[in-house]
């Protein structure tokens, strides 16, 4: 089996903040003897995490078992997550800043006996949903745990305690469309209206009578508009064969004769 140097997209400061993590985990358990040292049990972990390689792979590539592989993997993610803060940790920072930003990403998977939780419909593959909150600069706070990846975003939020914790907290957070009802202190841009300047304009104008169908009015006053502002006659959008006024054909007179018809010789 062929083997080959590889690059991971991390910093030498990401590793050795890994290593001495799993080192000081070693010597906590008294650990005598282990396969690999930390240094290389976190370049191991790094490249499974960040580029995907899969443990057969990394077995080969580190000249281990493919189960020792496993369990170095396994043993490292358990130590991250234990070391990550807790959503009222996270929330004294969260304070301090000017505004938060709320999203939710969709972290790719590979297929589990329990396919369909982990189907996202909107990214058509399977993955986990979590939840980030970031400052003004785009600066990851703080993560929650991994959902199914068919959970809904508003769902997810609501579920983790993330809206609770931040309104009561009142600290502004501006989250997408996926967001819409959440409340509290998280503001979202609003959804299917567009910004039509004839509207404001025609709004300023009057307003409508307790039986006026405002649309109706818009519609009868286009043409109003375009005698007024030439100028915009062009970029205002044309009344549709719907909105224009019928022509019935006209009916035939009482009394009329009838036309003669030739005699077909």
């Amino acid at each position: 089996m062929l083997s080959y140097p590889a690059t991971i997209p991390l910093s030498s400061h990401t590793l050795n903040h890994l290593a001495e993590r799993i080192r000081g985990h070693r010597k906590q358990r008294r650990s005598r003897w282990r396969r690999l040292e930390p240094g290389r049990q976190a370049l191991l972990v790094l490249a499974h995490l960040r580029n995907g390689d899969t443990y057969t792979r990394l077995a080969a590539g580190f000249k281990i078992g493919v189960a020792t592989a496993w369990r170095y993997v396994q043993e490292t993610i358990a130590l991250l997550s234990s070391a990550a803060d807790d959503l009222d940790t996270a929330m004294r920072r969260i304070r301090l800043l000017a505004y938060a930003i709320l999203d939710g990403t969709l972290i790719p998977i590979g297929r589990v006996a329990q396919q369909k939780p982990y189907y996202c419909g909107k990214h058509k593959r399977h993955g986990v949903n979590v939840q980030v909150i970031a400052d003004a600069a785009g600066r990851l706070v703080w993560a929650s745990p991994a959902l199914p990846g068919s959970a809904h975003d508003l769902t997810a939020a609501r579920s983790q305690g993330i809206i609770d914790a931040l309104t009561g907290a009142k600290v502004m957070t501006f989250a997408d469309k996926g967001y819409q009802r959440a409340r509290g202190s998280v503001r979202t841009p609003f959804k299917r209206h567009r910004f039509r300047p004839e509207v404001v304009t025609q709004a300023k104008g009057r307003e409508p009578g307790p039986r006026e169908d405002p649309r109706s009015r818009r519609t009868s006053n286009r043409h109003d508009q375009d005698l007024e502002n030439p100028g915009q006659a062009a970029l205002l959008p044309t009344p549709s064969h719907r909105d224009r006024p019928s022509h019935p054909r006209p009916a035939p007179r009482r009394n009329q004769p009838l036309p003669r018809m030739k005699n077909a010789h």
